[in-house]
């Protein structure tokens, strides 16, 4: 039987950016415009593991959670014709960062720090950084530190104040000039 070909840009494509940019809702769409599986790593470490993000940090601690984190990654590496949606904090490490830099485009998400807040407390817990007396500070600060290392990606979209399809119908042109441009 012959195998049909599906024009596309890439076949692994990975989302990073701070929580609350989009990159679970726009990486889903995104799949399915590209016609790939879609794998959000949060949901992919709490299906392997059977523990929740926050209870992962709460009764093991993040240094758990990261290694964890690099054990996916590695192993979704491995995979092809995938949109990846990584973790806020799964591009900070510097061999994630290597691994999925050489191995297709990484396409950051960004959106202003009232936007993020707002995205990011709409489930009460559901964010371990956030829990503090001042959570806009503190992704203030954390975006300060981050935000050098996400401009390492391929290709910078922002989602505040746009809807999910205008964001993926950006990402896939830009994935078509980096594929033109003759980028791995």
């Amino acid at each position: 039987m012959a195998r049909l070909e599906v024009p596309r840009p890439a076949t692994f494509v990975s989302l990073t950016g701070f929580m609350g940019v989009g990159k679970s809702r726009i990486g889903r769409e995104l799949s399915r415009a590209l016609l790939l599986h879609f794998v959000d790593l949060d949901r992919y470490i709490e299906r392997h593991t059977g523990i929740s993000i926050p209870d992962i940090f709460r009764h093991l601690g993040e240094e758990a959670f990261r290694r964890m984190e690099k054990e996916a990654v590695k192993a979704l590496l491995a995979k092809d014709f995938l949109v990846l949606s990584l973790g806020g904090g799964t591009f900070l490490d510097p061999e994630n960062r290597h691994a999925l830099l050489s191995r297709g485009p990484v396409v950051a998400l960004w959106a202003r720090p009232e936007t993020i807040l707002e995205r990011a407390t709409r489930k009460p817990g559901e964010r371990p950084l956030l829990q503090v007396e001042n959570p806009l500070e503190r992704i203030r600060s954390l975006l300060e530190v981050r935000t050098p290392i996400y401009r390492e990606a391929h290709i910078h979209v922002s989602t505040d104040g746009r809807r999910v399809e205008e964001v993926v119908e950006e990402i896939v042109a830009k994935l078509w000039a980096y594929a033109k441009a003759g980028r791995p």
